[in-house]
């Protein structure tokens, strides 16, 4: 009979233990950030509530297109909670992705969030990366009203592959999802990765890395 309890026992424990997000769930009926207290916390402090307004919770500025003219071809317009404070505890954000004709949002990942995308305008080859060791590519094209979700964590990217500029719009799970640009974390670093590592690492000569390492 007790071994039988100590068993029920360790499920309920183990049940309570899971987690349901990478955010933490909201206590009250909202959390404005503040954005400017000193005070450190896993999130941002709560505004004083008789002080929260409506513009706490309204961004403007969506309809309009990014700035393509870049190395990468790509513009990224985040709404998270930097842009919206009333985002804070919510666990979600959004952002729009602008594209030249055949520019990318290159790899990267969301260490703190999922993405849903959805294509807004135009052709879009997008895709994601399985962790090791399989390393298996989900690639797909995309057009106009379709979605596709990027499982948090994981390496993933878009390219327009129409001949026009293309739009979509990302969901993620987090109001803080977090971006690691795998080239520039990799080759941009501060201070750099040392180049030889790097050589060995890719397999290549170091002057091959220097010469990466320079672009960024």
């Amino acid at each position: 009979m007790a071994s039988s309890s100590f068993r029920i026992l360790c499920i309920l424990l183990l049940c309570c233990s899971i987690a349901f997000g990478s955010d933490p769930s909201p206590l009250q009926d909202f959390c404005v950030a503040d954005i400017k207290s000193p005070v450190m916390v896993n999130g941002f402090v709560c505004k004083d509530p008789k002080l929260v307004q409506k513009n706490d919770f309204f961004f403007s500025g969506l309809h309009l297109a990014g700035n393509t003219s870049n190395a990468v071809g790509s513009r990224v317009t985040p709404v998270a909670v930097a842009q919206i404070p009333g985002l804070n505890t919510l666990g979600i954000s959004l952002a729009r992705v602008d594209y030249a004709p055949w520019g990318i949002n290159p790899p990267h990942t969301h260490p703190r969030a999922t993405e849903i995308l959805t294509v807004i305008e135009g052709t879009l080859q997008v895709g994601f990366v399985t962790s090791n060791p399989e390393n298996r590519l989900f690639m797909k094209v995309l057009q106009k009203g379709d979605v596709f979700v990027f499982p948090e964590g994981l390496i993933h990217f878009q390219r327009n592959v129409g001949y026009g500029n293309a739009v979509a719009i990302a969901a993620l799970s987090s109001q803080n999802p977090g971006v690691i640009t795998i080239a520039n974390a990799v080759f941009g670093s501060e201070p750099a990765i040392p180049s030889d590592l790097l050589a060995k690492a890719f397999q290549v000569d170091g002057k091959i890395i220097d010469q990466i390492q320079s672009k960024f």
